[in-house]
């Protein structure tokens, strides 16, 4: 997909709506590396998901400028990670695909794809060193030890803090979301008061 002249102010509407789809496109492309993900898996995304629209493989091929074999592998992958959808049309053999639009829903999934592909694997990779460093039972604790215990521990309590936040409601992370929200207007309040003392003074 060519890099488009930044130019708000040129052409039609439609043409300004375009622009502002590559654009974003452009942007989340550049996410991907982020999601641990392609460039053109995030692209993909991205297109399904700016304009809402349900497309077939064939839509998505013209308007990146992609292979097949790149639209069909960031398909799939798109579908492991649960953030779009098959969508079938009566009449229609194609087979389409729609972005979910909930961004709550698709940042659970994504906190879930990292914690399966990241934190899990490196979990059993630390409980399997600790294995190893009680293999001899008479042996006493040593720092070693201690520091992976605590490397454990950790994640164990991330592992379970993302579990809450990404469950099928997505409560949680509202929940998180929103009582950030809340502590952030206290602070803001108790500054304000705390400055106007200072002023009196």
């Amino acid at each position: 997909m060519g890099a488009t002249p930044d130019n708000t102010d040129a052409g039609t509407p439609d043409d300004r709506h375009e622009h502002d789809v590559e654009r974003f496109i452009e942007a989340w492309g550049r996410m991907g590396s982020v999601w641990g993900i392609s460039r053109t898996m995030a692209e993909v995304h991205a297109l399904l998901y700016i304009t809402g629209e349900a497309m077939c493989t064939d839509d998505i091929m013209a308007h990146l400028e992609i292979s097949r074999g790149n639209a069909s592998m960031s398909l799939r992958a798109l579908l492991d990670w649960g953030v779009i959808a098959r969508v079938h049309r009566r009449g229609d053999r194609k087979e389409y695909f729609q972005a979910e639009q909930d961004i709550w829903s698709i940042f659970r999934a994504i906190v879930r794809e990292r914690v399966k592909r990241e934190v899990d694997p490196l979990l059993v990779s630390l409980h399997e060193i600790r294995d190893r460093t009680r293999e001899h039972g008479d042996k006493p604790e040593t720092d070693i030890d201690r520091r992976l215990d605590q490397m454990i521990v950790f994640f164990e309590d991330a592992t379970r803090l993302a579990d809450r936040f990404t469950g099928p409601s997505g409560s949680g992370l509202k929940l998180a979301a929103s009582l950030l929200n809340a502590s952030d207007k206290v602070v803001g309040r108790v500054g304000g008061r705390s400055s106007k003392r200072k002023g009196t003074g």
